[in-house]
């Protein structure tokens, strides 16, 4: 049997994966996603988001998507890992992740760069001009972008109306991806949504954990997580979603190995005590091995 359902769950609260019924929406992630649309549905162009990592860009990224489903008129494609060797390989996967080259009844690997840009072009004005559609492209993890594939979307930009622009382009980053966009005023001057999403305080730490225990299917009375639990996860987790969640699975478990029936402070600490010793002892096996490498090379 699956550990969540000796407590009482139905399905696993605290996985990692961005399930977007499990996204707790802060007033943040929720203001962020508001925005999104708004400027999606005016065709303004591009937005960025901002976030250290463990603020929850990617469930964001995901519930935007679940949103975009439900509408009729739009036609997206996200991107998971964005890496892309030149400009010619980003524009043939993008072409493939539309379609574009089944419709045109394209070659693409012998297509140069102004005819795969032109293709595009083409795409656009077909979709969002004859055919009243809102073309996305959300792009996640968007500080792997390299300057050249940033030119290359800025120049995608550029294709617009006198009243919108053709296609709508979501990045969703590090805020090391922040130095890169301020080094080119084109694009920078491009974007018409920028936010940055911060920690949750620990008000909304709490109600994340009451969300995702609901959630996954607990209804007993009793309180599963003790407010001086969720203080003492707050204070190690500094507030970012990811430590909280991989925290709480960490306690979940231990709860059941303590034989508890509550989380208090003290199974937190405990929990947090064996992960910090965890941590040391793959310190030291790393200096150990190196030493072991080191002497070998001599």
């Amino acid at each position: 049997m699956a550990y969540y359902k000796i407590i009482g769950f139905d399905k696993e609260p605290f996985s990692t994966s961005p399930d977007p019924n499990f996204f707790y929406l802060t007033r943040e992630h929720d203001l962020a996603l508001t925005n999104i649309l708004i400027e999606l549905h005016l065709r303004r162009g591009l937005s960025v988001i901002f976030g250290d990592i463990g603020t929850g860009k990617t469930s964001l990224s995901r519930l935007l998507v679940q949103d975009l489903k439900k509408r009729g008129n739009m036609i997206f494609h996200i991107v998971l890992n964005p890496v892309y060797e030149n400009e010619k390989q980003f524009l043939t996967a993008l072409l493939r992740n539309y379609n574009v080259d089944a419709q045109l009844n394209m070659d693409l690997q012998n297509a140069d760069i102004l005819e795969l840009r032109d293709a595009f072009e083409k795409y656009l004005i077909q979709k969002s001009i004859e055919e009243k559609q809102n073309v996305i492209l959300i792009i996640d993890e968007a500080q792997k972008l390299d300057m050249i594939t940033l030119e290359t979307l800025r120049v995608l930009l550029n294709f617009e109306t006198n009243e919108y622009k053709l296609l709508q382009l979501v990045l969703l980053g590090q805020v090391e991806m922040y130095p890169k966009i301020v080094n080119m005023p084109n694009l920078m001057d491009r974007i018409s949504f920028k936010y940055t999403l911060n920690p949750l305080d620990v008000k909304e730490t709490k109600e994340l954990i009451n969300f995702r225990v609901k959630t996954a299917g607990y209804n007993s009375r009793m309180e599963l997580f003790l407010d001086e639990a969720i203080s003492e996860i707050y204070n190690y987790s500094r507030g970012y979603p990811r430590k909280i969640t991989k925290l709480c699975h960490q306690v979940l478990k231990e709860l059941i190995m303590q034989n508890k029936n509550a989380v208090d402070q003290a199974l937190v600490r405990d929990v947090i005590q064996k992960q910090e010793q965890f941590k040391i002892s793959g310190i030291n096996v790393t200096a150990q091995l190196n030493r072991i490498s080191g002497q070998g090379q001599l």
